[in-house]
């Protein structure tokens, strides 16, 4: 990752802005094994806390990095309450990154904070609308399949 990813500009500054990156090698005796780490590169996304929220495993193209930290950005903030900064992270991936592999569960996972924030119905309606048109095969089209059953 080093020869590719992190040498990126954009990730570079998306990490140097946003994040405290920390390297721990596959083999440390107590991080390893604390963190469950089984594979390289394995990414976690914790909070200051040290609680791990998000982790996605292997090689990320530079175009797919930045979308990747950015949802498990919106997971901290959502497992902490946290529902506007949740909401900005997974509108981000689906405004500037949506033909990602992720932005469907960023659609879902908008909708669903929006949800929680308002309690209106139109949000999680809206999860199953946008997910059919613009992701009709996404496994997140089929999780929000309920949804759909809301329409009056």
């Amino acid at each position: 990752m080093n020869a590719v990813v992190f040498i990126d500009s954009a990730v570079i500054s998306f990490v140097t802005d946003n994040l405290v990156p920390v390297r721990v090698m596959a083999n440390d005796p107590i991080l390893s094994k604390q963190f469950t780490i089984k594979w390289t590169p394995s990414l976690l996304i914790l909070d200051s806390k040290g609680i791990e929220h998000y982790r996605t495993l292997g090689f990320y193209p530079p175009q797919d990095l930045i979308p990747s930290l950015l949802f498990g950005m919106g997971k901290v903030f959502f497992n902490r309450a946290n529902r506007p900064a949740a909401i900005n992270c997974f509108n981000r991936i689906i405004a500037d990154f949506p033909i990602n592999s992720i932005t469907p569960e960023a659609v879902y996972m908008h909708g669903v904070s929006n949800y929680i924030q308002t309690h209106e119905v139109s949000h999680l309606i809206e999860i199953y609308n946008r997910l059919e048109k613009e992701y009709p095969d996404s496994p997140w089209r089929t999780r929000a399949d309920p949804y759909r059953l809301l329409k009056t």
